[in-house]
């Protein structure tokens, strides 16, 4: 039953980190829109959640909006306060997910066979 709960907050985190994003990095120079929140993966106790992120674009732009996004994590846990009623507002963790970029890679290689 706890696994169910914490998958249920993991989706409600994504949802509300998605919708956040354009308002959060409106006024910065890396573009919300090339910016996927792929998972978020909250612990147990509601304390930590490590959100993984996909960025359409090179390394250094990837490397950059990472810092955007570390930059603004406080503006992101202010905004999951606002919207979802926990106990305790996780501390979020950003890091970089290269499941997509390595999705392509097979697509390609399929395409060409």
């Amino acid at each position: 039953m706890a696994v169910d709960r914490i998958e249920r907050i993991n989706a409600l985190l994504k949802r509300v980190l998605g919708e956040a994003m354009p308002r959060v990095l409106a006024n910065d120079d890396v573009q919300s829109i090339l910016i996927t929140v792929t998972g978020v993966f909250c612990a147990a106790d509601l304390r930590d959640a490590t959100v993984s992120v996909s960025v359409f674009g090179d390394e250094a732009l990837q490397e950059r909006a990472l810092g955007h996004l570390v930059h603004h994590a406080r503006d992101f846990q202010r905004a999951i306060a606002r919207e979802v009623k926990l106990k305790f507002t996780p501390l979020l963790h950003f890091k970089l997910d290269h499941s997509l970029e390595k999705g392509d890679k097979v697509l390609q290689i399929l395409d060409s066979l």
